[in-house]
């Protein structure tokens, strides 16, 4: 692994990363710069490999301002892969599989480095879900690690300070349910759920892993310690959200210079307190953070009563060092339906994503998308047709409709009939895709009637989320999300991480006037989530489950269905390579009037006509409105990962041009 830095950067880190040097065993020195000998965790380039951190031209490690939007070609490997969304994280846990590490050792390795190279994304401080693929015995696992509630919460927990003040949680400027007041109450203790991405690595590792655990963390400890340079999406997120930084001085500290501005693109940084942090979990484990001076320290975080510039009255949260010695995560049955000739599998409760997506492609099952494949198809994914995204669209309403009344943790609120079963019966779909209108747009959906009393939550979602994909040499495969929320979670650090803003999922309010919110807040419940890891499997001609063909996934906040949905029909559907597929424009709907278009994409007008709406140029954007959509051309941030196995054994891997990520194995020029 390379992280050697030249003059242009004007600093002297020489020593930067030697202790990942001496692992990786590939390298020779080329001009002064590293260079991989072979192909292995390296990008093939016109003249040979590229290795994370060469510093020469085209390096995918060197910082450059966040763009909307980044042509990305498909990477071919032999036997196994990565993709996220940092080159750094990639690398990690491609060297880790090179090693003949599990697709769970590269899992904790990347997940170790995106907590310091992507902190405004996920990280120790966060939560997240895993799908596993065992290729020896064929069985799936999921876990859960998300954050839960305090067990001293109530279901007012996010709407009064206590039971005798009934003023909300301070600070706080506007109604709840608002965004305004989602972003401030976020600024509050109330928002911090336990951490479990933790807890959930080292559950999956204990079954799946191969490597020594404390091998696992050496990257992001020399990473931690001889520094990194600032890439253009965290630089953004620090700019974004200086004001709100100054709310906790350590994480002032950290990001911001000494006059209160952010630190700069390319500038390196070093985060001491992680390394030693990470050399604790390394040698102690997941208790190292859940008991002892950490969980401290992580309790005192979350009481904080005043901060800001000026400072300012904050509510604490309720969360006692119990509730970090109690957590557990879990083990979930997979949420597994048939769609056309494959097996789709997500996760189950308490993320909606894997219900959803399957009771989306249940309904599409009923038309032939096949025949609204995407136009002047390019490595971008061509150009969707106004018929395909009107389907697709259409279908997500209905199935958010379902998500948003009857989905939340199913450890104190019960799905429909006990079970995934009801929501994803056949029958039941197909009587919900005869709502689908081919000539307009149903706006909004109503959800499906069953005996649950459980009402609707209209909960904003923050984007603060990563994704990785990842297959081994052995085939077994890991599909990971992991999140801390929003960008830059609650704004508090600790011991070199932040931590989340996680309750805000929960609804704030307990009831309606249709009754009772599944998604309300209680005692060590875990909020609904939209993470959306997804496993497909071939189907054998008897109709069982056959050989693994596709992992992918997102962050994206509630638009995480949508982006991993239209990944799904692009390879499924539409014949796309993994690579187009992810690429391809972001569309989708959930249960409103508005379909969403990325107009950060190249083969999307976003530009308007004289007083006209912007789209107003585009076919798609145009046609879908004569249908009665009310269309948003905003940019869209998806960060969606894929991998996808061809007929012929090759591993081919699609990184999302939107962010930074990119696919690593031991690749070759097929």
């Amino acid at each position: 692994m390379v992280f050697a830095l030249t003059g242009r950067h004007h600093l002297n880190v020489g020593l930067m990363a030697l202790a990942l040097l001496s692992l990786s065993g590939c390298g020779s020195m080329v001009s002064g710069a590293r260079v991989t000998a072979d192909s292995a965790c390296a990008q093939l380039t016109d003249t040979g490999s590229l290795a994370v951190g060469s510093d020469l031209p085209g390096d995918p490690g060197a910082p450059e301002p966040a763009s909307g939007y980044r042509a990305r070609n498909l990477v071919s490997a032999k036997s196994y892969m990565v993709v996220s969304a940092n080159p750094y994280a990639s690398m990690a846990g491609c060297e880790v599989l090179k090693r003949g590490g599990s697709a769970v050792d590269a899992a904790v390795a990347m997940q170790m480095v995106l907590g310091l190279v992507e902190p405004q994304s996920s990280g120790l401080g966060g939560g997240g879900f895993m799908l596993h693929y065992d290729a020896k015995t064929r069985k799936i696992a999921s876990y859960d690690g998300r954050e839960t509630a305090p067990a001293a919460a109530t279901s007012d927990y996010l709407r009064t300070i206590s039971d005798t003040n009934t003023s909300p949680p301070l600070p706080v400027l506007a109604a709840p349910e608002s965004g305004a007041s989602f972003n401030l109450l976020r600024q509050s203790g109330r928002s911090i759920g336990t951490p479990g991405v933790v807890r959930m690595l080292e559950l999956a590792y204990k079954d799946h892993g191969s490597l020594p655990w404390q091998d696992l963390f050496t990257s992001a400890v020399a990473l931690a310690s001889d520094g990194f340079l600032i890439s253009g999406r965290l630089a953004t997120a620090i700019e974004g959200s200086k004001t709100l930084l100054q709310t906790d001085p350590e994480a002032a500290a950290y990001f911001l210079n000494d006059d209160g501005t952010a630190r700069a693109l390319g500038s390196v940084i070093r985060n001491p307190a992680y390394a030693s942090t990470l050399k604790q979990l390394a040698s102690g484990g997941a208790n190292a953070l859940y008991t002892g001076p950490i969980a401290e320290n992580i309790v005192k975080k979350i009481k904080m009563t005043r901060g800001g510039k000026p400072d300012f009255a904050i509510t604490p949260g309720l969360t006692e060092l119990s509730d970090l010695a109690n957590y557990q995560a879990k083990r979930r049955d997979p949420v597994c339906t048939t769609y056309r000739n494959y097996w789709v599998c997500g996760m189950g409760a308490p993320s909606s994503g894997g219900i959803a997506v399957a009771q989306t492609l249940g309904m599409l099952e009923n038309f032939y998308l096949a025949d609204h494949k995407p136009t002047g198809l390019d490595i971008n994914g061509g150009k969707p047709s106004v018929t395909g995204v009107h389907l697709v669209s259409e279908a997500e309403r209905l199935a958010y409709a379902d998500r948003n009344r009857y989905l939340a943790d199913t450890d104190f609120v019960a799905l429909p009939g006990g079970s995934p079963a009801a929501l994803l019966n056949k029958d039941y779909l197909r009587s919900r895709a005869s709502l689908i209108d081919f000539s307009r747009s149903m706006g909004t959906a109503v959800p499906g009637k069953f005996s649950s009393t459980a009402t609707a939550s209209s909960v904003a979602e923050g984007k603060g989320t990563t994704h990785m994909s990842i297959v081994d040499k052995r085939g077994n495969v890991v599909v990971m999300t992991s999140t801390i929320e929003s960008g830059m979670g609650s704004f508090r650090m600790t011991d070199g991480f932040l931590l989340n803003n996680q309750l805000t999922d929960f609804s704030v309010q307990a009831s309606d006037a249709s009754g009772p919110i599944a998604n309300s807040v209680a005692a060590n419940k875990r909020p609904r989530s939209s993470m959306a890891p997804t496993l497909v499997f071939k189907m054998n001609p008897d109709g069982s489950m056959g050989d693994f063909l596709m992992g992918t996934g997102s962050p994206g906040g509630a638009t995480i269905i949508q982006y991993v949905l239209k990944t799904l029909v692009g390879v499924l559907d539409w014949g796309l390579n993994a690579q187009q597929a992810t690429s391809m424009v972001d569309f989708g709907a959930t249960n409103s009037a508005t379909t969403q278009v990325g107009g950060e994409h190249p083969n999307v007008n976003a530009s308007a006509p004289a007083g006209g709406l912007a789209g107003g140029n585009d076919t798609l954007v145009t046609g879908l409105r004569a249908l009665g959509h009310a269309v948003s051309v905003n940019a869209q941030s998806s960060g969606i990962s894929t991998i996808v196995k061809t007929s012929a054994n090759v591993l081919e891997g699609g990184a999302d041009p939107r962010r930074e990520g990119i696919v690593l194995g031991d690749t070759f020029r097929p």
